[in-house]
């Protein structure tokens, strides 16, 4: 059972009429993030190959589109506080990728970038979405290379957020720990205080307000991830072979400008690697943003829409 509402079939559900918007306002307000209590944002759920995807959609249709996709093991809400600011400006389309969130889990249990890259391309086409400014944060980060590799005319530019085609094998493996010792709890508390020590960036508060987008409730009565674990429990690497092909020679085929946003203190993207990373691709740039560590967008989210507001008027 799902503890966070979303709409329950094609029709838009109106998010501004929850209370889960009014706990959302009262963090950007905190956070002194600018923002409008007038904003459209609606829940929706799209098919896309064969496939039900769920997406949270900002702002008003005639504005310039934006596609974000989020790191893995978190959800289209980890943009939320984001969106409501981008949606001042823009239209902008955050789903839930497959396995993820309120999205159907692969039956099949394949979850590669190349996939996730083909889910993308697929949703954008499925809305109608003409070239979008596409944003990806870690795995979404991976996955939006991949995709614009695969399908070069799609999007318009790209930010990537916090990854490259070299990550730190430590902070890697740092994430994978902190993911497989949260996995099912007997009470909401205790992954907030798990994700408290884990995420010193963020305030219990708002940790607090957004719990629920990262668990549902199961029949037990337990908490449990919302990430499907069938693959790792199956024996399964179900990211074998996920975004091989992104190397610092293939990434300087992609034709449209990149925003390469790092978090000061990442331990994903170091320094040099992101260095590496905007040298080889054609039109790159880069930005660090301070106070804040891989998960740059929630950690520090005034630096980030700072970082990424005036590349985003430029190419848009």
């Amino acid at each position: 059972m799902s503890i966070n509402a979303f709409a329950d079939g094609v029709e838009p559900l109106d998010m501004t009429s929850l209370a889960e918007f009014e706990s959302l306002v009262e963090s950007a307000t905190d956070l002194s993030i600018p923002h409008s209590d007038a904003v459209r944002y609606v829940s929706r759920n799209v098919v896309a190959r064969q496939h039900r995807f769920h997406l949270l959609e900002w702002g008003e249709e005639n504005a310039t589109k934006l596609f974000m996709l989020h790191g893995g093991h978190q959800s289209a809400h980890s943009w939320d506080l984001v969106s409501l600011n981008f949606a001042q400006r823009y239209h902008v389309f955050t789903p839930d990728q497959r396995g993820h969130g309120d999205s159907e889990w692969a039956r099949d249990c394949a979850y590669s970038s190349e996939e996730m890259a083909n889910d993308a391309a697929g949703l954008i086409s499925t809305l109608g979405l003409d070239r979008p400014v596409m944003i990806g944060h870690s795995m979404g980060g991976r996955n939006t290379l991949t995709m614009a590799l695969a399908y070069p005319d799609v999007c318009r530019a790209l930010v990537i957020v916090d990854v490259g085609p070299e990550i730190s094998d430590e902070g890697r493996k740092a994430i994978g720990s902190f993911v497989r010792a949260n996995e099912e709890f007997d009470d909401l508390e205790q992954f907030v205080e798990n994700v408290r020590r884990y995420d010193p960036y963020r305030s219990r508060e708002h940790i607090e307000r957004t719990v629920k987008y990262n668990l549902f409730l199961r029949a037990d009565g337990k908490y449990v991830s919302k990430c499907d674990r069938a693959p790792r429990k199956l024996g399964l690497n179900e990211r074998q072979g996920s975004g091989e092909q992104l190397s610092l020679e293939a990434v300087k085929a992609i034709n449209v400008p990149v925003l390469v946003v790092r978090g000061e203190n990442s331990n994903i993207l170091a320094p040099d690697a992101a260095e590496r990373f905007v040298d080889a691709l054609p039109h790159g740039e880069l930005v660090t943003v301070p106070d804040c560590g891989h998960n740059v967008h929630s950690q520090n989210t005034l630096g980030f829409i700072d970082a990424v507001s005036a590349f985003l008027e430029r190419v848009a």
